[in-house]
């Protein structure tokens, strides 16, 4: 596929993961953004604009930056602050096509507790068994390249990282392999923390089991394409427009 097709698809994969993950409650107001590396461009990215809520945006809404956040194209502006943790991730992990920044409240929750770590009490949460890396010191707002870098040197031998206090950040190397793995991380969190609001103990699986199981899921390679065209068809039939292309 040329590259300019493939930079259409970019944009629709990225618009779509943006408006469900509106659908889901995985955003915040207009805070929190998700990127992906420009097909044939390396050291290019689109990123969701300042000002618009993710259930607004559109392929067309995407602004492109450089890897220090700097625009480059696009019709609108992007936050000051929003490249400090995502340009932090592309550029210390160049596998990371794409990176997803979420205040989602249940995978939050684990980071605003004392000792809070993703448990392996579920089938879900064991599609993370050795990919998560904790952040557990909150040094407030990421406004420079800096703490960008501290933030996400954690990712160096992980996919998610925790960071303390603040939320999550998901990458992956297309938007539907990090969209899928968000999706079902708020799932696992929100399946423990309903588990231990019953006060009694989490039935944890074996390490044995739980690095098998995550094998196993590992293997299933094609369920991630699979959800976000299925998310896509969706939004063909109930949000007509949604993929307007007039950049």
């Amino acid at each position: 596929m040329a590259n300019n097709a493939l930079q259409i698809e970019a944009r629709l994969d990225l618009a779509a993961a943006l408006r469900w993950a509106s659908r889901f409650g995985l955003g915040e107001g207009i805070c929190n953004h998700f990127s992906l590396e420009v097909p044939g461009r390396k050291g290019h990215f689109l990123i969701n604009p300042q000002g618009l809520h993710w259930s607004e945006v559109t392929p067309a809404d995407l602004v492109v930056v450089d890897v220090h956040g700097r625009k480059v194209a696009g019709k609108h502006s992007v936050e000051p602050t929003a490249f400090f943790i995502h340009g932090a991730a592309h550029r210390g992990k160049p596998d990371a096509k794409c990176v997803l920044h979420t205040h989602m409240p249940f995978a939050t929750t684990l980071t605003v507790i004392h000792g809070g770590r993703l448990e392996w009490a579920s089938q879900t949460s064991l599609k993370f068994h050795g990919r998560v890396a904790y952040d557990d010191n909150y040094n407030g707002l990421a406004l420079d390249e800096a703490e960008g870098e501290r933030l996400c040197a954690g990712l160096a031998g992980a996919e998610i990282l925790f960071l303390a206090n603040h939320g999550v950040i998901v990458t992956g190397p297309t938007v539907a392999a990090a969209f899928d793995d968000l999706y079902y991380l708020e799932r696992a969190c929100m399946l423990q923390v309903l588990g231990q609001g019953t006060g009694k103990a989490l039935k944890i699986v074996p390490e044995k089991i739980a690095g098998l199981t995550a094998r196993q899921m590992a293997g299933e390679s094609q369920q991630a394409g699979l959800h976000l065209k299925a998310l896509r068809r969706i939004l063909d039939r109930e949000e007509p427009g949604w993929s307007r292309l007039d950049y």
